[in-house]
């Protein structure tokens, strides 16, 4: 498979596991709502704040959005859109060297998306599938690096919505009218839903035999293929009222005479208003048709929206526009609505002015579902008072702009900012103020992969793939002496919740020999050493 190769790859390409774990700091004055509400809004910059959601979430995600920097050279856009900002500088000078100061602005970006992508995929469902908007700058190298982190086979589509419904007299060149969605899975399991049929698909139903059935569309009888081509498809109709005797000249039937012989036994071959046409054709009644269609490739704005409709709902919000380029909350939608279950967590980590959040919300309210948002924002000012303002105003209710009260979506987040230290000390210790909860999540993850959704009560964390997973630590068993239970000893196993298979076991240290950890079906591992990644 072709892949792409810029200066600073090799320095990228695995640089998601030299990302510190930190740890997420709830912010009650900045969070909406009751805490346990399942929305999440997270400050910080998004490769550390990716690292520290995965022991919560990897693997758990149904769909994910994004909308990264398009890298258009735009140097006064709020992302610094040139790539080129001083958060990107020292970050790759700390991590691609001296030699990202040579890179253009497209080798830079490439070196901020790749370890971002990466991560993102740990945290997709089998059956779960990420969506990214781009436009004409750097779709070309998006799609590379998607066919080589997501897998070729695992592309999607690649959706084109049409952001404006009028075209500019002031470009020089064409005028752009459409922005590209790239959308792959996960794997084989992802399947999209139908999209709902709408009025105009259901017009072209009709019944004007008053068929009991209900309404119907006529199908001719026809074959693509000529006779010649389908001779077991070539052979003569009589023509029941004029008594014609209809050939297949040009094309064949449709179906066997078998079929044919059915269809006419059951009333469903129409032969036109006057009953004399020399086309049979058959009737497909719309209850006999799925409830939707399969989605396609270009959504016009009729279906998506468009951008000016995503400023006037910014403008409704705050009364003025708070944020260049937004997407339109039905672009959003209609990605869950291809992508998503009703129960499903929903994953933004470029989340700008919250319309993910929105649609989300707006999403739920209109289908009865529960989904869940997680939004990432780098940015201090734009995550409190755009990201998080806008979603806590959609949820309780607010005022627009033409001073009209417009009622609450309902929900709430809790807002985090992100640990300033990382979850272990320079000197790979675990920090003092880790919490029981905190480490078991992160144990759990490194021992499974997966995101941790138990309660952290026990120091049995749960049972995957046959085997129990515990953990000893911060005096989970209320100190059975040897430094406060953190030591497996032989009480301190007698102990744990029992379980009758193989056991990992997490601990400072360990005084039952060989010989018992054997008997017993225990793999210990050493807390902090066993938790390197």
């Amino acid at each position: 498979m072709p892949t792409l190769n810029w200066i600073g790859k090799d320095a990228v390409v695995k640089h998601h596991k030299d990302v510190p774990f930190r740890l997420l700091e709830p912010v009650a004055d900045l969070s909406c709502g009751p805490a346990d509400s399942g929305n999440l809004i997270v400050q910080g910059d998004n490769l550390h704040a990716l690292k520290a959601l995965l022991p919560r979430y990897a693997g758990q995600v149904k769909c994910i959005y994004i909308d990264p920097p398009y890298n258009t050279g735009n140097e006064g856009w709020v992302y610094n859109d040139n790539v080129n900002s001083p958060e990107i500088r020292k970050w790759l000078g700390e991590v691609v060297g001296k030699e990202g100061e040579t890179l253009d602005r497209h080798d830079r970006w490439l070196c901020m998306m790749y370890p971002r992508l990466v991560l993102l995929r740990q945290f997709l469902r089998e059956d779960g599938a990420i969506f990214v908007s781009i436009d004409d700058n750097e779709v070309a190298s998006l799609k590379f690096l998607m066919d080589e982190i997501f897998g070729r086979s695992n592309y999607i589509a690649q959706i084109e919505w049409q952001k404006r419904y009028t075209r500019s007299n002031n470009t020089s060149g064409f005028t752009t009218v459409v922005e590209h969605i790239l959308a792959y899975a996960k794997s084989s399991s992802f399947s999209p839903n139908l999209v709902a049929k709408g009025e105009e698909a259901n017009a072209r139903y009709s019944n004007p035999d008053n068929d009991p059935r209900g309404p119907w569309k006529a199908i001719p009888f026809l074959n693509p293929l000529s006779p010649k081509e389908r001779p077991n498809l070539a052979y003569d109709i009589i023509q029941p009222n004029t008594g014609e005797i209809l050939r297949a000249t040009r094309k064949a039937w449709r179906a066997s005479r078998d079929i044919y012989e059915q269809y006419l036994s059951e009333n469903r071959i129409y032969w036109g208003k006057d009953g004399k046409s020399k086309t049979p054709t058959v009737k497909r009644f719309l209850s006999e048709v799925r409830d939707g269609m399969p989605p396609v490739n270009f959504w016009d704005y009729r279906f998506a929206a468009h951008t000016d409709i995503a400023n006037q709902e910014l403008k409704a919000i705050f009364g003025d526009k708070s944020f260049p380029t937004p997407k339109p909350t039905l672009l959003i939608q209609r990605i869950l609505q291809i992508a998503t279950d009703k129960d499903s967590l929903i994953l933004d980590s470029f989340a700008g002015s919250g319309t993910t959040a929105h649609a989300v919300l707006k999403q739920n309210a209109e289908d009865g579902g529960k989904r869940r948002f997680i939004l990432v924002e780098m940015d201090p000012g734009i995550a409190q008072n755009v990201t998080a303002e806008r979603v806590r105003r959609v949820a309780q209710g607010y005022t627009n702009a033409k001073g009209q009260a417009v009622a609450g979506l309902g929900g709430g987040f809790q807002f985090c900012r992100l640990c300033p230290e990382p979850l272990f000390d320079a000197d790979g210790q675990i920090r003092g103020d880790v919490t029981f909860a905190q480490l078991a999540e992160f144990v759990w993850f490194v021992e499974t992969g997966t995101g941790f959704s138990g309660t952290a009560d026990s120091p049995l964390l749960g049972i995957f793939e046959g085997r129990a997973i515990y953990l000893l630590y911060n005096g989970i068993l209320k100190d059975k002496s040897a430094d406060g239970g953190n030591v497996l000893t032989s009480a301190v196993f007698e102990a744990l919740p029992p379980f009758a298979g193989p056991k990992v076991i997490y601990a400072a240290a360990c005084r039952l020999g060989n010989a018992r950890l054997a008997r017993e079906g225990i793999i210990f591992k050493q807390t902090p050493y066993a938790l390197e990644m």
